[in-house]
């Protein structure tokens, strides 16, 4: 079982031809709303392959709650620890998508503020149990800092992807097992634009694995052992938003079954996948397609330093 802490949001897609500069105002080509929050996002990724996935979060008492519900319901979502809070509305992210598939967010919490201490108590036991916890940063990040003390040293693994980028460093980066940055973020994180000189630090710190995301570089793993390069699989960008979440939530699936250097090849396939399509959730591949690119493409040689 996977078990997903994190945000559940509605996403209002703006399409533009360029992000605009602080000040400046442009056009809207288009606009949608699209299930999405980083949360429900890696939850979908990872039960639209198969897995066994609960997530747990808040929603509001409104409309666009029911929707987010009845959306993860969909997917095959367990939905038991997501519950529903009165007089504040559901989380809402409002996505510009330039044309060259780059994105600005801007994230409303809303109701996933309240995936707060108290909620961690409970549904502590259910956690507990559970095989792989995937984490974010689109709750309070003391709630995570209270869930990583409370849970067993042992397991379960613990997959946190630091987005949006916030200092982490006082929380136990020791019960951290794979932390999964992108460039942009290791780079907050460490103050280091070198990936891997960014991501021994974090090693040195007590992270286990950390696994840097590079967009057309592929990804990068590291650990105490090794620095170990996988190419990206080359596709045509559409809409980038999604790409992480499915990154994350196909290597939460393949961790269940496979290595952390086997696992890698699905969830950068799954990420090349994503940014293909239009909107976050229902840009979110399939096995089936996975396989395939894998196939056709070549799982790309892992080049270790």
């Amino acid at each position: 079982m996977i078990c997903v802490v994190g945000s559940i949001n509605t996403d209002l897609v703006i399409e533009v031809e360029k992000i605009p500069r602080p000040g400046e105002t442009i056009a809207g080509k288009s606009l949608a709303h699209y299930p999405g929050g980083k949360g429900a996002n890696q939850a979908v990724a990872a039960a639209r392959l198969g897995a066994q996935v609960a997530m747990f979060g808040v929603l509001g008492s409104d409309q666009s709650g029911d929707d987010l519900r009845a959306g993860l319901l969909r997917n095959n979502v367990d939905v038991q620890g997501v519950e529903r809070a009165e007089d504040i509305p559901s989380g809402l992210a409002v996505i510009s998508v330039a044309k060259s598939s780059e994105n600005a967010i801007t994230v409303v919490a809303g109701a996933n503020a309240l995936v707060n201490r108290q909620f961690i108590d409970r549904h502590i036991k259910q956690l507990s149990r559970c095989d792989i916890v995937l984490l974010q940063l689109e709750i309070p990040l003391d709630t995570i800092d209270y869930l990583l003390h409370l849970l067993p040293s042992d397991r379960p693994l613990v997959i946190l992807d630091p987005a949006p980028a916030q200092d982490i460093s006082h929380l136990p980066l020791d019960r951290i097992d794979v932390l999964t940055p992108n460039e942009n973020e290791l780079e907050l994180l460490t103050g280091s634009c070198d990936i891997e000189v960014g991501s021994r630090l974090l090693i040195s710190r007590g992270v286990k694995n950390v696994i840097c995301t590079a967009g057309a570089d592929g990804a990068y793993l590291t650990n105490a052992n090794a620095h170990t390069h996988f190419p990206a699989l080359s596709v045509t960008p559409i809409d980038a938003t999604a790409a992480g979440d499915a990154f994350n939530g196909a290597l939460a699936w393949a961790l269940q079954t496979r290595s952390l250097s086997d696992a890698i090849p699905y969830a950068c396939a799954a990420g090349a996948l994503a940014a293909t399509k239009k909107g976050a959730q229902p840009s979110l591949p399939v096995l089936g397609e996975i396989e395939k690119m894998l196939k056709n493409k070549g799982q790309g040689t892992h080049r270790a330093k």
